[in-house]
C-alpha cells in the first residue's frame, strides 16, 4: 500500500530529497552487519524486479528477508528505484524497529506472521493484476497447471480484511497452511521461500497460473480441464527434486 513517506522528524520527502541514482554501496553505521548489508542489496533488487516485471505499480507491494532474528523490509511509500543502502530498514520478530529510521511497510503484520508461523527466510507480496482478479472470483485457484504442486497444492484465497491489520495477517496465515503461497481477496498475492529468489519465483508462477486460468476460462461454453489431487501430488513430488543438486 502506498503512503506519503515522512521521516521520524515529521519531514515529508520533497521532489529532490531522494533523486539519487541506484546505489550499490553498503549501508553505513547503526551496527549493520555485513550479512544484513548484502541481504538489503538483494532485497532492493527483488523489489525493483517486481516493478520491472509488472507485478506491482509504484510502491503497492513489499518484500522482506530474514537475517537471524532481524527482518529487513521495504519501507512504506518509498519508490524502490530510490532506495539506497542508507535506507536499510529492519525490525525484530516482535515488530520493534531495530534498523534504520524509515517507517516499515504498512503490511508488516503479514510479513511477521509468515516468519513466526513458517520456516520462511524471505517473503514477497504483490498486487499482480491477474492474481488479484482471480482473488475476486473464487475461493481457491483451480488446479490448472502442475506448478500448483510447487506451492504445496491448490492455492487458497484468504478472506478480505483491511490492509495492514492483524485480521488480514491471520486470514493469510490460515490460507498458507501447508502452502507456500496464497491469494488475498481483492488485494493480491503472498508467497514465501527459503530465499528471495525462491519467494519471487513462486510469486511469478502464481501470477502466471492465474493468467492461464483466466485465459482458459474465457472461451464461452467451455471449461478448462483441471488436474486431480493425485496428479498434483505426483507433480509436487517430482518438483521437490527439480533443479541442480547443491
Amino acid at each position: 500500500m502506498a503512503e506519503n513517506q515522512r521521516d521520524q522528524g515529521g519531514r515529508r520527502d520533497g521532489p529532490g530529497d531522494r533523486e539519487r541514482a541506484p546505489d550499490v554501496r553498503e549501508p553505513r553505521g547503526n551496527g549493520v552487519r555485513d550479512e544484513e548489508a548484502l541481504a538489503w542489496r538483494a532485497l532492493v533488487a527483488t523489489a525493483r524486479r517486481t516493478v520491472a516485471d509488472g507485478l506491482v505499480v509504484g510502491t503497492s507491494g513489499n518484500v522482506s528477508v530474514r537475517v537471524g532474528d532481524t527482518v529487513l523490509v521495504t519501507p512504506s511509500g518509498v519508490p524502490y528505484d530510490r532506495l539506497t543502502p542508507d535506507d536499510l530498514t529492519g525490525v525484530a520478530l516482535d515488530g520493534r524497529q531495530v534498523r534504520g529510521t524509515l517507517v516499515p511497510t504498512s503490511e508488516l503484520p503479514m510479513h511477521l506472521a509468515v516468519y513466526r508461523g513458517t520456516d520462511a527466510r524471505a517473503v514477497v507480496h504483490t498486487h499482480a493484476v491477474h492474481a488479484t482478479a482471480v482473488s475476486t472470483l473464487v475461493d481457491e485457484l483451480p488446479a490448472i497447471h502442475y506448478m500448483t504442486g510447487a506451492l504445496g497444492g491448490p492455492v487458497r484465497v484468504a478472506p478480505y480484511a483491511t490492509y495492514g491489520t492483524e485480521e488480514l495477517a491471520e486470514n493469510m496465515l490460515r490460507a498458507l497452511t501447508d502452502r507456500s503461497g496464497c491469494l488475498l481477496q481483492n488485494h493480491g498475492t503472498m508467497t514465501y521461500g527459503a530465499s528471495l529468489d525462491q519467494a519471487y519465483d513462486r510469486t511469478a508462477q502464481l501470477e502466471w497460473m492465474c493468467r492461464l486460468w483466466l485465459t482458459a476460462s474465457s472461451l464461452p461454453g467451455r471449461s478448462p480441464n483441471l488436474l486431480s489431487a493425485d496428479q498434483l501430488e505426483e507433480a509436487g513430488e517430482r518438483l521437490r527434486g527439480y533443479g541442480q543438486r547443491t
